[in-house]
């Protein structure tokens, strides 16, 4: 499969370092030399300098056989002109991140027409995660599967988990009433993510992502050592468009939101929009006017400011006057990882789900969803189990199934199964499977 990438920035970056493992024919187009050249060092990618809205530059490296085509971008215009220019000179799908939100909501516009086969919202996306995240209080990452039907949940371990000290085997025996999946363990000051086996044993502080259906979720909270708590006063630092966005999501589902903006001018502009919502003029950074305001009222604090060391910084206030939930948003995917060891319960980072996203489009088989976690270097994939496929030949325990992958269960008929060893997988099935960037590939061929 030949794929051309256009922008060289965090996502494009990270869209071509999840392909590179696939032995793809891939190209990077980018202005910027230096991001180029960084790229070709770290991940076997052609690279190509030059300004891809050059009609030569495209037809150069053959846009006429390119099987599909990503903008990707900092301009959301270029992006839209770079999909369609790609369309007509012979792209077979194109792939535009935008920052507009309402392109993708207008039924009225046929933006296939025009050239662009599916738009990309990275800022959408993350204030629908930020939503998701404040339902399941208690957990720092969570993935739902059909409506909640099947979850992925994370979370760190406290020290009064009954799960310490016990391997995998152990807890499933002793806890054997709850439906759950171990998918994966990070344990506590480590950047290794362990896909784990029977004789892995949980310690506190580990950083565990379970597979669960909806039902067993309040369950797992005491397997966690967590007590679980109920959100609905939310306090949102920035009026950014994500903060607008999740203000307004939030004001949907009956929360009470108060949003704090600096800029007078966007604060009345916002308050105007948002009738539902509690608009503050002021400096979110001023722990006199947090105070001043009940920060030690509030169920979470989400800080979606332009600025990643503003937005920590403020969690880290929050979370210093008592608040149990708190969502920082940050550009630097280099900070993802380290949410735990500073204290916050989630860092996003709205690039890194856009990629995400995108990657969905240009999975082979039936991938019916895509999800990264938050603070792993890992992805959830949804598959459609299609007749013949050779992961319906075996049991679970007989499929011989890299270990940097894992089944996290499947929906059949609407209801979500754990898929332990003897378990047989059907067509039809839905199923989902956790595996680390280079393990995508060979869990495809199952599903083939």
């Amino acid at each position: 499969m030949k794929i051309i990438i256009v922008g060289a920035g965090d996502v494009g970056f990270h869209l071509a370092k999840l392909l590179s493992y696939e032995s793809q024919d891939i190209y990077l187009v980018d202005m910027d030399s230096e991001k180029l050249d960084y790229a070709s060092n770290h991940i076997d990618v052609i690279t190509k300098r030059g300004d891809a809205t050059s009609i030569k530059l495209l037809k150069e490296i053959n846009i006429d056989n390119t099987d599909i085509f990503l903008a990707v971008t900092e301009s959301q215009n270029t992006n839209f002109t770079l999909a369609v220019i790609a369309k007509k000179l012979g792209a077979k799908k194109t792939i535009a991140r935008i920052s507009n939100h309402e392109f993708s909501q207008n039924p009225e516009i046929d933006f296939a027409e025009l050239g662009i086969d599916s738009m990309i919202s990275p800022g959408e996306l993350a204030a629908d995660e930020i939503k998701m995240l404040l339902h399941q209080s208690a957990f720092n990452d969570s993935i739902e599967f059909e409506e909640g039907t099947l979850n992925i949940l994370g979370s760190t371990l406290e020290y009064n988990s009954p799960l310490i000290n016990l391997s995998v085997q152990e807890a499933r025996e002793k806890f054997s009433d709850i439906d759950f999946i171990t998918i994966a363990v990070k344990p506590e000051n480590s950047d290794e993510t362990i896909i784990p086996r029977g004789n892995t044993v949980y310690s506190a502080n580990d950083q565990i992502y379970f597979s669960a259906p909806k039902e067993s979720i309040k369950k797992l909270y005491k397997l966690m050592g967590k007590t679980p708590f109920g959100v609905k006063d939310v306090m949102i630092l920035g009026a950014s468009k994500i903060g607008v966005k999740a203000a307004r999501n939030l004001c949907e589902s009956n929360f009470n939101i108060k949003l704090i903006e600096l800029d007078k001018t966007r604060a009345k502009e916002v308050a105007e929009k948002l009738p539902n919502a509690l608009v503050i003029k002021g400096d979110g950074r001023n722990v006199e006017l947090l105070e001043e305001e009940q920060i030690a009222e509030m169920d979470a604090f989400v800080a979606v400011t332009g600025n990643s060391e503003t937005n920590i910084m403020s969690c880290l206030v929050a979370k210093s006057k008592g608040v149990k939930k708190t969502i920082a948003l940050v550009e630097n995917m280099d900070y993802i990882n380290i949410s735990q060891t500073i204290g916050i319960d989630t860092l996003i980072n709205k690039k890194l789900l856009a990629a995400s996203a995108i990657f969905k489009h240009v999975r082979k088989g039936e991938v019916l969803k895509l999800a990264n976690l938050h603070n792993v270097d890992a992805e959830v994939l949804e598959f459609r189990v299609k007749e013949g496929s050779p992961i319906t030949k075996k049991l679970v325990k007989d499929i011989n199934l890299t270990k940097k992958a894992v089944f996290g269960g499947v929906i059949r008929d609407g209801i979500a199964l754990m898929t332990f060893g003897n378990f047989q997988i059907l067509a039809g099935d839905k199923a989902v499977v956790f595996c680390l960037p280079e393990a995508i590939h060979k869990v495809e061929k199952l599903f083939n």
